[in-house]
């Protein structure tokens, strides 16, 4: 393939236009290896903050800092030639004011060659969304749970049920008409989901929402069963790496200790054969 045929990079113009079409499909990513078995697949891929309990240990993603989303999205980026790269805001990065959250907006997409930003919030968010369109920045929004706000929120409870399903789609209505190009679904009752994505111009991303939503994301170290902590309702493991990864170790470590490895066929030999006589 030459190099004028090679397929353009998605943008947030053309995840906007599938809308009601084909299933948008995303994951996210925080490696270089990972994002570029991910690319021919994923529609946009997308660096989570969630790095910060998958990769770092952390108990949630309170801790992640812009350093480490600007290092992982570098690396992501360096995996991608077709897929979007969306990148998230971290806790306290963008919601004291528009302006803070341009600055921080601008620095994660100069130093990660990001496409899009992704922030968490509906109503209250709707003005900084606006306000970073307006300068080029596009924005992916965030409602139903809320993983940045699980000390108001409880804990990582089901969002929108009952009377609360006003304020989850108050909030999607909000960040659509703010200029958001997608919204992310998330923890929500698919009744709402269906709801949601029906009544906004924008195409809804699902994470425990509904297959009737315009597209779903899962965090890949879930669905490949790497991350074994715990696991979400609306998670479906596609496979069992971790088990795999544990198994192997541990037989890597039985051969270390028998003397078994490395084998004559992993070591090398004297370049010269020794002279006789």
């Amino acid at each position: 393939m030459s190099a004028n045929s090679k397929t353009p990079a998605i943008t947030a113009s053309d995840i906007l236009a599938q809308k009601g079409k084909t299933p948008i499909v995303s994951l996210t990513a925080y490696t270089t290896p990972m994002a570029q078995m991910m690319d021919e697949h994923c529609d946009f891929v997308l660096v989570g903050d969630s790095v910060g309990m998958v990769l770092h240990g952390l108990p949630s993603t309170l801790g992640v800092t812009m350093e480490m989303m600007i290092l992982h999205g570098a690396a992501v980026a360096r995996g991608l030639s077709r897929a979007m790269l969306v990148i998230d805001m971290p806790f306290g990065s963008y919601e004291e004011s528009p302006q803070q959250a341009f600055g921080n907006a601008a620095r994660l997409m100069r130093e990660t060659n990001a496409a899009a930003v992704k922030l968490e919030g509906g109503v209250e968010m709707a003005t900084t969304i606006r306000f970073l369109v307006e300068r080029g920045i596009p924005v992916m929004a965030h409602v139903g749970l809320t993983p940045q706000s699980i000390n108001t929120l409880g804990g990582y409870k089901v969002q929108g049920r009952d009377e609360a399903a006003t304020v989850v789609l108050a909030g999607a209505l909000a960040v659509a008409e703010a200029g958001a190009f997608a919204v992310v679904l998330e923890k929500v009752p698919q009744s709402l989901a269906d709801e949601i994505t029906a009544a906004v111009p924008i195409p809804t991303i699902g994470i425990g929402a509904s297959a009737g939503c315009d597209g779903q994301v899962l965090v890949v170290d879930d669905m490949l069963g790497l991350f074994t902590a715990f696991k979400a309702k609306f998670v479906k493991r596609y496979g069992k790496l971790g088990q795999e990864a544990e198994a192997a170790i541990a037989a890597y470590a039985a051969e270390v200790r028998a003397r078994e490895f490395p084998a004559p066929e992993h070591v090398f030999a004297d370049q010269t054969a020794p002279a006789k006589g």
